[in-house]
């Protein structure tokens, strides 16, 4: 346990993403089987312990000190698991006794609600201050020490000179501690087996289009909806929904679980009925899509009610297939797996599935032409995707793009946050955002490219300013910095030069357009994308 809490010390005053990778690549070397798998589980929010929660320690803690002591130093340090660790009175134990990370594992998944108050203060005894922190942050499941699961895999990556990629194709079929990843990857053990197990495969994903004109005989179009992108995979008589970042959101969306009954991996668009936007539930026609914010009510639900299944019935609009029936068609071109896919769907209920259709047009300029006249609700945009594409994990040059409509949209992070003023006065309701500087999986930075305090309603707001009090990484006077883990998707009338900001931006009426709860944050837009758009 100690190396790892010299692990965690050391990742929350690194700043540097490099040196975070490089701290984090050199301990998954250093660490004995299973400790590393355990430490590499809790890094990447893969630990549940069901009995250890922030209200057992907050119980624990208000039995041993003042209660108001408690309130007031949790208020003021921000961290409930910080502020247990040095409120802690350990009665001088030898710190030798530091338990492996594979014995707390055991003794955690052991506690229950009732015996957390005896066995859990004992295990805290048997630690230091860095100990402490670095337990009850593994314990509760919210490490927020700014490592994101993204950036916890590229260091595994780099520790064994794998690819990224191919890691995350086996990671979702496994459990902590991950033994059968580390004998491949460290010790040239054969890959997992996963083609019997229902799991997620990385998207592939698109550049945005900015200035670029394509050749319509070597691309096809088709609309970007406004819904979430979602993976179905049916594999070993089990089906499962993916969200991008490859959480599995099935209890969220428990009538496509029964849809799918052919082995596939099949990659769309999860979106609700509309209840007046035409396209009747059992059509395979492109109208019936409610905009996002009929879908939202039902995003992040453990449990969905009849009447909501009844009202908002999802369904998904289907862009790709990667694999159908034992057949990977991910090194096929784009135009062989469409086919594919049109093909194979009507073997699939029509109340659930559709296929997002073809936008035939003559050349560029008529595509143009179509994309301005487009209004409904549901349709971000169009998709361009060359036709001879095989589909690659992540975002590769020239093969797709993203062409969204207007307002301007972009995916930013959130970086800062400030107090509001007026009935916001006690809420973190200001938020600065920022692009990514270049490829972040390279080392580029966030820069700030924008403002804004609206866009969302006063329910996101409790939840946003939780978000940010949970993690704060600095204080500055009225500011706080949080750890990069939100993305939010920002609109705005137009984007200009300007030598008052870091980025060299500057956004007319920025606002928050919907939150992106559901998309990591390397996935955010570059600076890069801002600049094209500049009309100055």
């Amino acid at each position: 346990m100690e190396q790892f809490a010299t692990l965690i010390d050391a990742l929350v005053y690194t700043r540097s993403r490099n040196e975070k990778l490089r701290l984090i690549a050199e301990y998954l070397r250093a660490t004995p089987d299973p400790d590393r798998g355990w430490a590499l589980a809790a890094l990447t929010d893969g630990l549940d312990f069901p009995a250890v929660k922030s209200s057992a320690i907050r119980n624990i803690m208000k039995d041993r000190i003042d209660p108001v002591l408690w309130t007031l130093s949790r208020d003021f340090v921000g961290d409930t698991a910080e502020t247990a660790s040095l409120l802690w009175s350990a009665p001088g134990n030898d710190v030798a006794t530091s338990p492996q990370v594979s014995e707390v594992v055991d003794l955690l998944s052991a506690m229950t609600r009732k015996s957390v108050g005896t066995e859990l203060p004992a295990l805290l005894d048997r630690l230091d201050a860095s100990g402490r922190y670095a337990l009850l942050k593994l314990a509760t499941g919210a490490m927020r020490i700014g490592i994101s699961s993204r950036l916890a895999k590229v260091a595994f990556a780099q520790a064994f000179d794998v690819d990224v990629e191919e890691v995350e194709e086996y990671w979702h079929g496994l459990k902590p501690p991950y033994a059968e990843l580390f004998a491949w990857a460290a010790d040239g053990a054969a890959p997992p087996d996963i083609d019997n197990l229902p799991t997620f495969r990385p998207f592939m994903l698109a550049h945005p289009l900015e200035d670029s004109v394509v050749d319509m005989k070597d691309y096809a179009a088709e609309w970007k909806w406004d819904g979430i992108r979602v993976q179905l995979v049916h594999a070993g008589g089990e089906t499962r929904v993916f969200s991008r970042s490859g959480d599995d959101i099935s209890r969220t969306f428990p009538e496509m679980l029964d849809a799918l009954q052919v082995p596939a991996v099949l990659d769309g668009e999860l979106l609700v009925r509309g209840s007046t936007q035409g396209g009747e539930a059992g059509s395979r026609s492109q109208g019936g899509a409610a905009s996002f914010n009929a879908l939202q009510q039902r995003l992040g639900r453990k449990t969905v009610s009849k009447k909501m299944l009844a009202e908002s019935p999802a369904f998904v609009r289907l862009y790709d297939a990667l694999i159908l029936e034992g057949n990977d068609l991910r090194e096929h071109a784009w135009e062989d797996r469409r086919a594919r896919l049109e093909e194979f769907i009507p073997r699939l209920p029509d109340t659930h599935f559709d296929i997002s259709a073809i936008v035939e047009a003559d050349s560029f300029e008529h595509l143009a032409s179509i994309r301005e006249g487009a209004r409904e609700d549901a349709i971000e945009g169009l998709m361009l995707k060359r036709r001879d594409s095989p589909y690659l994990a992540g975002r590769k040059t020239g093969l797709w793009y993203k062409w969204k409509r207007d307002p301007l949209l972009v995916d930013c992070v959130l970086m800062y946050a400030q107090r509001g003023s007026g009935k916001r006065s006690s809420f973190y309701s200001d938020y600065t955002f920022g692009c990514w500087d270049g490829d972040p999986d390279k080392g580029a930075d966030l820069l700030p490219v924008g403002k804004a305090y609206s866009g969302f309603t006063d329910e996101e707001l409790k939840k946003l300013d939780r978000l940010v009090r949970q993690t704060t990484l600095n204080r500055f006077g009225p500011v706080r910095e949080v750890e990069r883990t939100l993305v939010f998707e920002v609109a705005f009338d137009s984007v200009h030069t300007s030598k008052r900001h870091k980025s060299g931006l500057a956004m007319r009426f920025p606002r928050i357009h919907r939150i992106r709860w559901d998309k990591p944050v390397h996935e955010a837009d570059r600076i890069a994308a801002l600049h094209s758009l500049i009309r100055d």
